[in-house]
């Protein structure tokens, strides 16, 4: 990742000095980005974030230049904390699906108890979910986020403590309508 790439220069030349907390509010990314294998627009953040009000008018002539009203806390570098300004307008949220390729039929489907409380009046609303554990991961100058968690995963996403993950049974499969291409 160009992060890693990033922070180990910094150290490598002396940028980063320790007990030094250096804070930064990342905002202003873009609302959606083009899929040329799906061929159409995807959300970057998701499908109710709000977009740049001053931008509205270019939501149907020139999308990929709208702003959307997400932020990421960011701490020395590493990212703490994200979130968003939700859309509250019923008109607004469909525009948005439009945008995505989400047509009226599939967004009720989807998203009508969504729909139905905007249209009610669900007051506007935003916001952020801090990632503690990377933030411990700073305050305590450790170099991974591993030995600041209590249960924490190898590299390969597996838990020596619990031996996760564990092989499903099948009985949990067809509870779930799944039905797995390997053989038993």
């Amino acid at each position: 990742m160009l992060s890693e790439l990033r922070l180990e220069l910094g150290r490598r030349l002396g940028l980063i000095r320790k007990g030094t907390f250096n804070f930064l509010w990342v905002r202003d990314f873009p609302l959606v980005e083009y899929d040329a294998t799906e061929k159409r627009f995807m959300a970057l953040h998701h499908p109710f974030t709000a977009p740049n009000e001053e931008q509205l008018d270019l939501l149907t002539t020139d999308p990929v230049r709208v702003k959307s009203r997400a932020y990421d806390l960011v701490l020395n570098g590493t990212e703490i904390g994200g979130g968003s300004i939700r859309i509250h307008n019923k008109e607004l949220q469909e525009k948005v699906f439009g945008v995505l390729g989400i047509g009226p039929d599939e967004a009720r489907e989807k998203f009508g108890f969504l729909l139905r409380a905007l249209e009610l009046g669900a007051p506007p609303h935003g916001g952020l979910a801090f990632g503690v554990d990377r933030l411990l991961m700073l305050l305590t100058g450790s170099d991974s986020i591993r030995d600041v968690i209590a249960f924490p995963k190898t590299q390969k996403a597996t838990c020596p403590l619990t031996d996760a993950p564990a092989a499903v049974e099948r009985k949990q499969l067809t509870e779930l309508s799944l039905r797995p291409d390997w053989k038993d």
